[in-house]
């Protein structure tokens, strides 16, 4: 029996014959993950490096990642809205929420940083902030919550203010979302279809009938009013990740002043002011209600 063919030692799992160990000249789990970068890419700025900073800033690095993955599933699953493709469409969105659900519990790893230990580094970060990440802010874009005046912010970053330019400039999910549904047959408001998409989404009123026939009548095709209950999904979740971040930051500093200049615990309230979708939470009260050609009947 050759040694390599040896029973292991108990409690020792045998490499198998087939196991590749040579690895010269080929791709390795390491190159292919870029890890000698991505693991070299936690620079704690604290002098002396205090032990919690790079929990602070793995916290931030992974929400980074994630947000990426965010951005490049709804921009194709607008993509696909625009080709009809309402079914892969949906499928970008589902791993959307689910990446949601997890940048959502990731609070809860920085929620162990207590106030004390966060206080003995936060100097280190300078007048940097969360409000500066320009992934967070194209997903707000994406979704209709634009703001022209956020370009200023990313001024000193071409790559940054390019692709938040053209994000502002280009329609919306929800907006490629209600062109689908007009030409599905639904009475989709000409002024919505044409209207200016640099600005920010606003309440439509008329659009509100659109969403009760959809989520009223039997003959609605599954795919439109799942879509809408996926939107509203993706909208809590958003929401739900807004709350844990206030919280956390409550927890962590109280009321002091955030580290970019803002207001702090109270600008962030303010964010859970903003909605993506209002149409699909008004139709609930419009449901079970007259149509509204019925209302206007004599």
């Amino acid at each position: 029996m050759t040694q390599a063919t040896q029973p292991a030692p108990a409690g020792v799992r045998t490499i198998e014959d087939g196991v590749r160990t040579d690895f010269r000249g080929a791709m390795t789990y390491g190159r292919y993950l870029a890890l000698d970068d991505l693991l070299h890419a936690q620079r704690p700025q604290s002098q002396p490096e205090h032990h919690d900073e790079l929990l602070f800033i793995v916290q931030h690095q992974t929400s980074e990642l994630w947000l990426k993955l965010v951005l490049h599933e709804l921009l194709e699953a607008r993509r696909l809205m625009d080709a009809d493709n309402l079914g892969k469409a949906l499928k970008c969105l589902a791993r959307v929420k689910a990446i949601q659900r997890t940048l959502t519990e990731q609070w809860s790893v920085l929620g162990t940083l207590t106030p004390r230990e966060y206080a003995e580094f936060r100097g280190s970060l300078g007048n940097s902030s969360g409000f500066q990440s320009y992934q967070y802010r194209a997903i707000e874009f994406a979704l209709g919550n634009k703001h022209r005046g956020m370009l200023t912010v990313f001024e000193s970053e071409p790559e940054a203010h390019a692709l938040l330019s053209r994000i502002l400039g280009e329609p919306t999910v929800y907006d490629a979302f209600l062109a689908l549904l007009e030409r599905a047959g639904y009475a989709v408001p000409e002024a919505v279809l044409n209207r200016d998409v640099s600005e920010p989404w606003t309440l439509c009123e008329d659009l509100v009938p659109v969403f009760q026939r959809i989520y009223e009548e039997d003959e609605t095709p599954w795919g439109l009013y799942e879509a809408c209950e996926s939107l509203v999904d993706l909208e809590d979740n958003f929401q739900a990740w807004r709350f844990r971040h206030l919280r956390t930051v409550q927890r962590t500093i109280g009321f002091k002043r955030g580290t970019g200049g803002s207001s702090g615990v109270d600008f962030l309230k303010r964010a859970l002011d903003l909605t993506f979708f209002p149409e699909l939470y008004a139709v609930r009260t419009a449901i079970g209600s007259q149509p509204s050609d019925e209302r206007t009947r004599p």
